[in-house]
């Protein structure tokens, strides 16, 4: 069903509001805060990387609180097990038998903050996996629901530093983006200054309730994506694979059908906050570096050569164009934008 103009005018203004709330949380980071909101409009996971400092936790408790849904934190450490995550089964003593009955653990809220996941063994881990691709947790044969919405907003420093470990490609492919936080300027360290206190928290205002929250992610899903968009996100996503591409030399593995899922949820979030009811190619664009970047795996000798991931995907956005062959002048213009 195509998005009315009242429907789009009133997502855009409350769009609008949240990401001025978030604005007061995170100072001068707009554009990690317009992708953050695109990706939970997605009904994605995020994983935010940067040195320690630079507020990547207090954005994702700020989102929560204008959000108003309930999020629980989970500092993830070394001797972190699956179970102080997604629960234990406790013995206990019911109606006069002793049985074993099921403790929830901190996974079962909207939002689980993940603080520094990549602090944690590749056992504890691997224990968000179901949750993130099902929104379920099974324990001691029985599968409990999460509930709904349900996001992992996870935080890592980058693995240069000591005592972390590498997440899992199976792992990396669930979160919708894989965000890079940048360090602050010098006018947005001065504000920091002259408005932060160490150890006290910034008032966040909720924006939106949660009622609000879900009627704007069932409107990203009536976005409409046209076929060309479809076709260019179709071709972007397999010019990742070696062998397929000049911008794919160098790598190992490239994007899986997930990745492409992920570019259209995306493009239809982002097509929303432009006041939009379909994606364009500009919204591929936009999203194509946090939805593919943690996605494509390159081998050794590209790595010591000094190849990034992100490099590749700049060079497939400027090689693969956004129709397969030429329009002819008279429909030239005629280019969804």
């Amino acid at each position: 069903m195509t998005l009315t103009p009242a429907e789009l005018s009133s997502a855009t203004a409350a769009l609008e509001k949240l990401l001025a709330t978030l604005d007061g949380v995170l100072f001068g980071q707009r554009p990690l805060i317009e992708l953050v909101v695109t990706g939970v409009l997605a009904r994605g996971h995020i994983l935010l990387e940067g040195l320690p400092g630079l507020g990547k936790t207090e954005l994702v408790k700020g989102l929560a609180r204008a959000l108003g849904l309930e999020a629980r934190r989970v500092q993830f450490t070394p001797d972190l097990l699956p179970g102080d995550i997604t629960g234990n089964p406790i013995l206990q003593e019911v109606d006069g038998q002793r049985r074993f009955v099921f403790q929830r653990g901190p996974i079962f809220a909207n939002i689980l903050l993940a603080d520094e996941i990549n602090r944690a063994s590749p056992k504890t881990q691997s224990a968000l996996l179901e949750a993130m691709q099902e929104r379920r947790v099974t324990a001691g044969g029985e599968t409990h629901g999460l509930p709904d919405p349900f996001f992992v907003l996870a935080t890592q420093n980058p693995i240069e530093l000591e005592g972390t470990y590498p997440l899992p490609e199976a792992q990396l492919d669930r979160f919708l983006f894989k965000i890079d936080v940048k360090r602050n300027p010098p006018a947005v360290l001065q504000r920091i200054v002259l408005n932060r206190e160490m150890g006290i928290e910034p008032d966040v205002a909720p924006a939106l309730d949660a009622a609000e929250f879900a009627g704007l992610v069932a409107l990203a899903r009536r976005v409409h994506v046209p076929e060309v968009v479809a076709d260019y996100i179709a071709r972007l996503v397999n010019a990742s694979h070696p062998g397929e591409s000049a911008a794919s030399a160098g790598v190992r593995y490239g994007a899986s059908p997930r990745a492409a899922l992920g570019l259209a949820a995306a493009a239809k979030a982002r097509g929303l906050r432009q006041g939009r009811g379909h994606a364009s190619f500009e919204d591929v664009q936009a999203v194509a570096l946090p939805v593919l970047g943690h996605r494509i795996l390159l081998d050794h000798s590209a790595r010591l050569d000094g190849a990034t991931s992100a490099g590749v995907v700049e060079k497939l956005l400027a090689e693969i164009p956004v129709q397969p062959k030429p329009l002819p002048d008279s429909l030239a213009a005629a280019k969804i934008r």
